[in-house]
C-alpha cells in the first residue's frame, strides 16, 4: 500500500531542503527523497565548505596590512587542515539539518526516484523498492559537475569540485585551475592563499557571462593581480597527459603546462539521469535542463521544477528563491512569477561582489530610460578603517519612474550588503525606501544612501519620487 502526500521533493539540496521545511511549517504532508549526500551539492561540495576556506583565504590576504596596523607577525594556511575544518562546519550543519526535518515531521527515504506515472514515484534504495503517492512533486535534483573534453577526471590528477570535497585534496603544490567562471575565479584566489602555486588557465576573461559593469571586473582584475593570481588566456586544450608524477596540459597556442594536479571549473550539467521524466510528460531543453513556466511548473502542472536542474544561474540563492515560489503556488494556485534576474548573485575571489537586476543592456531593451548612482568606498570611514578602500556600491535605476532596474556591490561585505537592494518592498519604490532610510555611521550600507542621491541629483529625478 503506497502512502499519499501533499508534496514529495526529489532532491535533499537547499531549494529541495526549502520546500520541504516551507511545506511542512505550512501543514503539507510532505516527504523528500535523497539518493546520495544530505544536503546536495551546496552544503557537501560547494557554498558551505567554500565558504569556510574563503573565510581563511581572506584572513591570510588581509595581512600585507598588519604592519601599518602595529600587528607583527604572518600568517599561511595549508588546504588539508583547512579541509578538515570545512568537513565539521559541514557535518555540524548537516546535523542539524536532519534534526530539524525530524522535528517538522518531514518523512525522508534515502534511495533513488523515478516517476512510475505523475503521481506515483517509485524509490528504490538500500532495503529494496517502495512507492509513493503525491499530490504535488518538485524536481530538486541538482546538477553534476561537467568534464570537458580532453580532461578526464582521475582521482589525485584530475578532479572535479565535487571531487574536491570528497576526498581530501591531492598532493603537491602546482595546481591548474580550469575555467573563467564563478567557480574558478572563486577558488583561484582561495587556493593562492591556502599555499598552493595556482596556474588559472581561461578561455574567455574571467566573469565574462555574468553582467557586472566594466569597472566591477576591473576592480577584480587589480585585487587579483595583488594577490599574484593572473588568467593565462588559451584558445583551447589541445591535449591533458596524467602521468605518476603530475599532469601536463598543452593548450591550442603551444603552452605547456606542467602541475601536480587539475581542479575543474568547467561548469555543472542538470541532472535528470533515471528519473524517467519522459514517460510523464515533463521536457527538457537541448542542454538537460527541465523546462518550466514562471510559475516553475512543468509541463505537467502538479510537477514543479527548481534550482539547477532547471535554473542557468545554477545558485543555491536561485534555488532557496524557487522554492518559496513553487510552494507558494501549490498553496495559491500559482499566482506567483519568479523573475531570476532579481534574486542576487555574490561572488567570493579577491574583492567581493555581488548583483542583482537588470544592467543598462537589459534596461535598453526593453526600451526604458537608465540612469546610473554611483557611490565609492574610497571615501568610506568604514572602508577605510577596514584596509578595504576598493569597490563601491552602482545603482541603476529608472529615469521616468524612479524604480529601481538593479544594482551591484562590489567590495566587503558584498555578499551581505545586497540584501539592502533584494528585500525592499517592492523594485517601484525601492529607491524611495532606501532615501527615507536611517543610517548608521561609519558603515558600508550609507553608500547605498549617497549612490540613490547622486542618482536623483546628477540625473534630475523629481525630487518627491524619493522623499528628498
Amino acid at each position: 500500500m503506497s502512502e499519499t502526500f501533499d508534496l514529495a521533493i526529489i532532491g535533499s539540496g537547499p531549494g529541495g531542503y526549502r520546500a520541504a521545511v516551507l511545506g511542512a511549517l505550512r501543514g503539507l504532508s510532505v516527504v523528500i527523497i535523497e539518493k546520495d549526500t544530505w544536503g546536495g551539492c551546496c552544503l557537501n561540495r560547494g557554498c558551505v565548505p567554500k565558504k569556510d576556506w574563503y573565510h581563511t583565504a581572506r584572513t591570510v590576504a588581509a595581512q600585507r596590512h598588519f604592519e601599518g596596523r602595529g600587528i607583527r607577525g604572518s600568517l599561511s594556511a595549508e588546504m588539508d587542515p583547512a579541509w578538515d575544518h570545512q568537513k565539521e562546519v559541514v557535518t555540524s550543519v548537516r546535523d542539524s539539518y536532519l534534526e530539524y526535518m525530524k522535528h517538522l515531521k518531514i518523512q525522508y527515504r534515502e534511495g533513488t526516484a523515478r516517476f512510475r506515472d505523475a503521481t506515483t514515484l517509485e524509490v528504490t534504495g538500500a532495503d529494496g523498492s517502495e512507492t509513493l503517492e503525491a499530490k504535488h512533486t518538485i524536481i530538486a535534483t541538482g546538477a553534476t559537475a561537467t568534464v570537458p573534453a580532453p580532461f578526464e577526471a582521475v582521482p589525485g590528477r584530475v578532479i572535479t569540485t565535487d571531487m574536491l570535497f570528497d576526498e581530501r585534496p591531492p598532493l603537491g603544490h602546482r595546481v591548474a585551475i580550469i575555467g573563467s567562471g564563478v567557480v574558478a575565479t572563486e577558488f583561484a584566489f582561495i587556493f593562492s592563499q591556502l599555499g598552493k602555486e595556482v596556474t588559472w588557465l581561461t578561455r574567455s576573461k574571467p566573469l565574462n557571462g555574468q553582467k557586472f559593469s566594466p569597472q566591477a571586473l576591473s576592480t577584480l582584475k587589480d585585487k587579483l593581480g595583488e594577490n599574484g593570481v593572473e588568467p593565462i588566456r588559451v584558445k583551447g586544450y589541445e591535449s591533458v597527459e596524467t602521468t605518476d608524477n603530475g599532469v601536463v596540459i598543452t593548450d591550442q597556442d603551444g603552452g605547456r603546462h606542467e602541475v601536480d594536479w587539475v581542479l575543474l571549473g568547467t561548469g555543472r550539467t542538470p541532472h535528470t539521469a533515471d528519473l524517467n521524466l519522459e514517460a510523464v510528460g515533463v521536457q527538457t531543453d537541448a542542454r538537460g535542463f527541465v523546462q518550466r513556466r514562471a510559475t516553475l511548473q512543468t509541463d505537467v502542472d502538479h510537477i514543479y521544477a527548481i534550482g539547477d536542474v532547471a535554473s542557468e544561474w545554477q545558485t543555491a540563492n536561485h534555488a532557496l528563491a524557487d522554492a518559496t515560489i513553487a510552494v507558494e503556488n501549490i498553496q495559491t494556485g500559482n499566482t506567483r512569477e519568479q523573475d531570476e534576474r532579481y534574486v542576487p548573485i555574490a561572488i567570493y575571489s579577491a574583492v567581493e561582489m555581488a548583483r542583482l537586476g537588470m544592467d543598462e543592456d537589459d534596461a535598453e531593451d526593453e526600451e526604458l530610460e537608465p540612469a546610473v548612482g554611483f557611490a565609492a568606498f574610497e571615501t568610506s570611514p568604514r572602508a577605510l578603517g577596514q584596509d578595504e578602500p576598493e569597490g563601491f556600491v552602482r545603482l541603476i535605476g529608472d529615469m521616468d519612474t524612479g524604480g529601481l532596474l538593479g544594482g551591484e556591490v562590489i567590495g566587503g561585505d558584498a555578499g551581505e550588503l545586497i540584501h539592502i537592494l533584494s528585500l525592499a518592498p517592492d523594485r517601484d519604490t525601492a529607491l524611495n525606501w532606501i532615501a527615507k532610510g536611517q543610517w548608521n555611521h561609519p558603515a558600508r550600507a550609507e553608500e547605498f544612501l549617497n549612490a540613490t542621491e547622486t542618482l536623483a541629483s546628477k540625473w534630475g529625478l523629481k525630487a518627491e519620487i524619493f522623499d528628498l
